[in-house]
């Protein structure tokens, strides 16, 4: 029986008959989130994994150092981990980009092969996990189809990609299929960083400190974003909703530049609005902060409405569930919000 068909007839049945029995098993232990009182959702949209099967397809091409280590293979352990934090729903994605660098068919094997084991773990688990797409960016007409595959054949919740492909930040016009069909059907971009490799020379970030991760990552995603807005792509597509990881990288932070950067001569700025206007409609922040200052600024500079909660499992990053909810600086109805209530909406839960 193939992928496909298992997700339906008698696959789905069988599917859900298991669901039942592992929910039953993973109770026991689980964190409970209460903000005024009162039980909340709380939902990750900054979970990784990945599938092995991908292997054989990659043997022997530029891609075959690809890391498909088991630490980030799903399993029932992650149901333990959501349970401990007092994650209630994370949305799941494949998103390392290796596969930017594969030719057509190899681009559709590799997302195929991807999405529908997506689509295969979240229809075990239908109460606890839901799928963003992570397409061959690319190629912009094929990341379209694979999006479309997604969500109307297997209920993925909306798309995952990386701040360049192949080295090219994807705001220019040549990238329009793509963002034009997540425009259409309505899900959001979740945007996640790959250290950088666009930007930094080989070697800088090496040595102490993970600067890789700890620089690299949000400055990709502060030209991710700053793109998106200077070269005008926000503009085209006005309903698009873009994620950003790890708080936006230093875009927030260091707004006031950006705010005066077309004022400049020779700036070449194609945005029809000031920078910060998109952060409180278009662009959306997970809560990878980690101290109540990053929190307070971030919901400051773009609203509680734009901070979404993200943990980055299963990675060891600090969770920010517990900071979320003892903000001093926030109301209940923004840690609500920020907690599960904006990604419900965005997901559609």
């Amino acid at each position: 029986m193939d992928r496909r068909n298992f997700l339906t007839g008698a696959g789905i049945a069988c599917i859900m008959t298991m669901s039942r029995t592992n929910r039953a098993f993973a109770q026991p232990n689980r964190k409970e989130i209460f903000i005024g009182g009162r039980k909340v959702t709380v939902v990750d949209i900054h979970a990784h994994c990945l599938f092995q099967e991908v292997a054989p397809i990659i043997q022997n091409t530029s891609m075959a150092d690809a890391d498909l280590g088991n630490n980030l293979v799903l399993g029932p352990h992650r149901i333990e981990a959501l349970n401990k934090r007092g994650i209630d729903i994370a949305a799941l994605s494949v998103n390392r980009f290796w596969w930017y660098a594969a030719n057509p068919q190899q681009a559709r094997d590799i997302v195929r092969i991807n999405d529908e084991g997506l689509a295969e773990w979240c229809a075990l688990y239908p109460d606890r996990f839901v799928a963003l797409s992570s397409p061959a960016l690319q190629f912009p007409s094929l990341a379209a189809e694979q999006l479309d595959y997604a969500v109307n054949e297997l209920g993925h919740r909306g798309a995952c990609i990386g701040g360049h492909a192949r080295g090219e930040v994807p705001s220019s016009t040549k990238y329009d299929p793509f963002w034009a069909k997540a425009e259409q059907l309505g899900v959001p971009v979740f945007m996640h960083p790959d250290s950088s490799k666009n930007i930094i020379q080989p070697n800088v970030l090496d040595g102490a400190g993970g600067l890789r991760n700890v620089i690299g990552n949000p400055l990709e995603t502060t030209l991710f974003l700053s793109r998106m807005i200077f070269d005008g792509t926000l503009d085209r597509f006005p309903s698009l909703k873009i994620c950003a990881a790890h708080g936006g990288g230093y875009l927030p932070s260091y707004l006031g530049r950006s705010e005066v950067a077309c004022a400049r001569n020779n700036a070449g700025c194609i945005n029809k609005k000031m920078p910060s206007e998109y952060l409180k409609s278009q662009l959306l922040m997970d809560s990878m902060v980690f101290n109540e200052e990053g929190l307070r600024h971030l919901v400051e500079v773009a609203g509680a409405n734009q901070v979404v909660y993200g943990s980055d499992m299963p990675f060891a990053w600090p969770d920010t569930i517990d900071l979320i909810a003892n903000s001093p600086s926030l109301s209940d109805a923004q840690k609500k919000a920020i907690l599960g209530g904006n990604l419900i909406e965005l997901l559609k839960i």
